[in-house]
């Protein structure tokens, strides 16, 4: 199955059906499968041939999934710029992927010229003109027809390519296909989600992530996609409830968030039939007091850009175990995962090894990358994850880190996430980011950076105190350092990185 198809056949099926809600605000399967191939042609009428790469400068929006189904339709490949990119990363994505035609909104119509004028791109606005002289799509697609322009498609067809800094910190494209996509939307419904016609996906988190690999498991089974603007904690459970939303997808920094303010405990989630979370590991203490305030109505997924959406699944049955809470799950039904040493020789359960997988969702290779294709995929169609993980007798994987996060102090490796879990267990912190800091004697430092609680002091030696009694000597931190915020992605995943690189500066 490709993915056009996909879209082709949830319109075929559920046409009449309210599909998309943004405010007060609808779509229904039929004018959403209308609008994108109306979009689709004026796609082609600006330049756009069937092959070619488009970049979209959007956020979330009425028109967002329609804007997403045209390039399916038109026969091109998406290139989603994350608006919170400066421009110069945003430059070299279109460098790279050779675009030469960008679809923007309004509230992006500035960085759309400066970026049209610097790298000799066409625009074309949606709902505003465009940036350097382009229509506005919406108004153009009222002038051309709404028949599906019927393109031929091929499994290999690149129809993605998205953008990752993933391990290295430096940003790559992940490139996915008419195959393998159609193999994500498979995923999702065979292990995460079973919607239907009364299903109700709320989506705050950009779609052009995570948050947009469910629009298409709820097409095809006739639910409804509502989208908000962004993420605002007391927005958001207010649409829980107006919306009757039965399933919403967060990362573990947006639970943290309603948590911490207040807003998960007045929420109305009497519609809520599943929270699921994912896209970073989540601390301990935050599901626990999730689950004290909602229930145990959570899932979690482990996944990556390059192996989307999930490589294993704790369900909601799962979360009913403590002993389970610190664990990503077991391995979806359609993945085959191993752990594994540098040699790709499987590593005993409780030992700590790679993730490894090879699975049909699997994403095709880096865009011009031949080398770190070469590394990342191994014999046999295995794609290297980068993650350190244990596994258990029953078959549950333990996330230790990734591989790049991993502090090495006098020999001893230390994962930070286990030092976060247990600092984050501190009534006084609310963020916790563990990284190495350069060391002359021991070559890295544990260093902690925390953003207190609210009304909360921090003392140092009883935070440390707190790690020595749960963790060995090594793995305490040397330093806590005291901070109003940590720095996050764009997809809300903490920048770790950003914490660690400027302690490091003139050492390297």
């Amino acid at each position: 199955m490709l993915t056009v198809d996909l879209v082709r056949r949830g319109a075929a099926r559920f046409g009449p059906r309210t599909a998309v809600r943004f405010g007060d605000e609808t779509l229904t399967y039929t004018q959403v499968n209308e609008a994108a191939n109306a979009m689709a042609r004026v796609l082609h009428a600006h330049g756009a041939e069937p092959g070619s790469r488009v970049a979209l400068l959007l956020g979330n929006g009425l028109w967002s999934i329609a804007m997403d189904f045209a390039c399916l339709k038109a026969g091109v490949t998406r290139v989603p710029l994350n608006a919170r990119l400066s421009a110069a990363e945003q430059g070299r994505m279109l460098d790279e992927t050779g675009v030469r035609l960008l679809v923007h909104d309004a509230a992006l119509v500035d960085r759309a010229a400066e970026l049209a004028m610097t790298h000799g791109v066409g625009t074309l606005g949606l709902g505003t003109p465009g940036a350097v002289g382009g229509p506005d799509l919406l108004a153009a697609m009222h002038e051309v027809s709404t028949a599906d322009p019927n393109l031929p498609a091929r499994p290999q067809d690149p129809i993605l390519l998205l953008y990752t800094s993933g391990t290295t910190g430096v940003l790559k494209a992940v490139e996915h296909t008419q195959a393998s996509y159609a193999a994500i939307v498979a995923n999702i419904l065979t292990n995460l989600v079973g919607p239907a016609r009364d299903s109700v996906m709320l989506h705050a988190a950009s779609l052009i992530h995570a948050s947009g690999t469910f629009v298409l498991p709820y097409w095809l089974r006739g639910g409804e996609s509502v989208v908000l603007p962004g993420f605002e904690p007391q927005g958001y459970v207010d649409a829980i409830a107006r919306y009757r939303a039965t399933e919403i997808n967060l990362v573990p920094t947006m639970l943290a968030m309603l948590l911490n303010t207040g807003a998960a405990q007045s929420a109305d989630v009497t519609s809520l039939r599943t929270a699921i979370y994912g896209a970073s590991p989540m601390p301990r203490p935050v599901i626990e007091q999730a689950m004290d305030v909602w229930g145990r109505r959570f899932a979690q997924y482990y996944g990556q850009t390059e192996a989307p959406l999930c490589l294993t699944v704790l369900d909601a049955a799962d979360h009913g175990d403590a002993s389970l809470l610190g664990s990503c799950g077991q391995p979806a039904l359609d993945a085959d995962l191993l752990v594994t040493d540098d040699d790709g020789v499987p590593v005993a359960p409780g030992e700590i090894g790679e993730i490894r997988v090879r699975a049909p969702f699997t994403m095709a290779g880096y865009h011009a990358a031949p080398e770190l294709n070469t590394e990342m995929f191994a014999p046999g169609g295995w794609l290297r994850t980068r993650d350190m993980a244990r596994v258990d007798e029953r078959g549950y994987l333990y996330l230790v880190d990734r591989r790049s996060d991993m502090i090495i102090t006098g020999g001893y490796n230390v994962y930070p996430r286990e030092v976060e879990d247990v600092l984050l267990a501190q009534p006084s912190v609310a963020q916790a980011v563990v990284v190495g800091a350069p060391d002359d004697t021991w070559v890295e430092a544990v260093t902690a950076f925390v953003v207190p609680a609210p009304g909360a002091l921090v003392d140092e030696a009883a935070l440390q105190a707190a790690v020595r009694d749960r963790l060995a000597g090594y793995k305490v931190p040397r330093t806590v350092r005291v901070v109003d915020t940590v720095p996050l992605s764009p997809v809300g995943k903490v920048l770790r990185r950003a914490l660690r690189e400027p302690l490091w500066e003139g050492r390297r």
